[in-house]
């Protein structure tokens, strides 16, 4: 997408329609000449559940969790929804972050407008960026719009507002309708010109939401500042206004494995056809939990058992920008309440946050691993054993050879050719490990190995 230089604060003043004065100045210029998508090529996105992620539950209590986020490596912080949410028709006892009372307005049970602004500006000391869920496709019942411009919502034929089949509490709205577009974007760069943040992970942005309103709303707030847009959706034609997609279908091939219904082949295919689909440029999320998967179809361990180091380990190496979600980093063993506070324990009894150390860096310092364009096409490594995926990404003179065994049995890996024979020293552990086409390479149950040459 076009990206355009930040204008001056005066200009900002002019297209907010909103007179409140701005609490933050965004008119600083940027200090590098790298904009989105590049700037999180490298990186990983972490998802920031502000409600379970501590025992407060609020806004200050997160950021003094900031620095240890920056320790482990991690890039972009994605805060879910932080506004008021609705209480008609609410789902009890503490609601849906995705029912929205007042898009310009911070949850007080988070904390304040300060509170927000401190957690932007906390973050950009420590070099991070923050994007804010955004919920474009429906608000609270309670949300003024509903009394005030009712003709912002879709109806259904009785002439009653609609509502999303089991989810009671939302009410949808009709972005065909010009006025709703455009009071959506004032409301969104509300938060660009008041609070600074770096972005939007925009909810259901295919859904009842036609592809005109992200042509509108990209052309509006990205000469404000450069923005990365992140859409909660699968498609080819979102990268027409976005940075990055969901690879929601690699999450369903993922889990077919663990189930032992998959294996590396499906995993293979699956890649080279999202690859023809999309290209090599456009960036995918990648991931194997969120607050989704976590709450309706259970925590990683309950889908892929002993395997999910090996699982975490081909999101942060194969394909896309890996993404983390709150209590991930920490082995987090249980489906956290989406209605009500659940806080997350911090303990990390398996030792997980070591791991996803050493991945998140390995992810950084290794071009031949950044997403999209910005680092290698992955090439599968020619083996006999389906339940082996063994691959190779170059960038330069960078090369990394990853080979998983996606199984709970020991299994053979042995080369078809020998393209990529040689003696390997794994990432993780040190050892040598020698690979060719005469000696099968045996691999213990879920094994996981990461060659690392310059």
């Amino acid at each position: 997408m076009n990206k355009y230089v930040v204008i001056l604060c005066v200009t900002l003043l002019s297209l907010d329609s909103c007179t409140q004065k701005p609490l933050v100045d965004v008119t600083t210029p940027p200090t590098s000449s790298i904009t989105f998508p590049e700037k999180i090529a490298k990186g990983t996105i972490y998802e920031v559940n502000i409600r379970q992620h501590t025992k407060e539950g609020t806004i200050n209590a997160f950021i003094k969790d900031l620095p240890r986020l920056k320790e482990l490596g991690v890039e972009m912080l994605w805060i879910m929804p932080a506004q008021p949410i609705g209480i008609k028709n609410r789902k009890e006892p503490l609601g849906s972050y995705y029912s929205i009372r007042d898009y310009r307005k911070v949850n007080p049970e988070f904390g304040s407008e300060e509170d927000f602004k401190n957690l932007v500006n906390k973050t950009h000391e420590l070099g991070m960026y923050l994007i804010l869920d955004w919920v474009p496709n429906h608000t609270a019942w309670d949300h003024p719009w509903i009394t005030e411009h009712p003709e912002y919502y879709a109806h259904d034929g009785e002439g009653n507002i609609a509502h999303e089949s089991d989810w009671t509490d939302i009410a949808l709205l009709d972005h065909t309708n010009p006025a709703t577009r455009k009071a959506m974007i004032e409301d969104m760069k509300y938060w660009v010109t008041n609070f600074d943040i770096d972005g939007f992970r925009c909810d259901h942005a295919g859904h009842e939401i036609p592809l005109y309103f992200w042509e509108e709303a990209t052309r509006e707030l990205n000469p404000l500042k450069d923005l990365f847009w992140l859409a909660e959706w699968d498609g080819a034609r979102m990268h027409l206004t976005f940075d990055a997609t969901y690879a929601w279908p690699l999450l369903g091939v993922t889990d077919k494995m663990g189930k032992g219904k998959a294996n590396a082949n499906d995993l293979a295919k699956w890649i080279q056809d999202d690859l023809k689909e999309y290209g090599q440029k456009p960036i995918r999320l990648t991931m194997i939990t969120n607050h989704d998967e976590n709450s309706w179809q259970g925590t990683e361990f309950e889908r892929y058992g002993d395997g999910v180091k090996t699982f975490a380990t081909l999101i942060f190496t194969a394909y896309g920008v890996p993404m983390l979600y709150s209590g991930q980093e920490v082995g987090l063993d249980k489906r956290l309440k989406f209605f009500e506070k659940d806080s997350i324990d911090w303990s990390d009894p398996k030792q997980f946050q070591p791991f996803y150390k050493k991945l998140v860096s390995l992810h950084a310092d290794n071009p031949a691993l950044w997403g999209g364009e910005y680092g290698g096409m992955a090439v599968r490594i020619n083996n006999e054993d389906p339940n082996v995926y063994a691959f190779q990404r170059t960038k330069g003179n960078n090369k990394v050879v990853v080979v998983l065994n996606f199984s709970d049995k020991p299994q053979e890996f042995k080369l078809i050719d020998e393209s990529s024979a040689g003696s390997y020293q794994d990432y993780f552990t040190g050892e040598t490990y020698e690979v060719s086409t005469t000696k099968p390479l045996r691999l213990s149950p879920w094994q996981y190995l990461i060659f690392v040459r310059e």
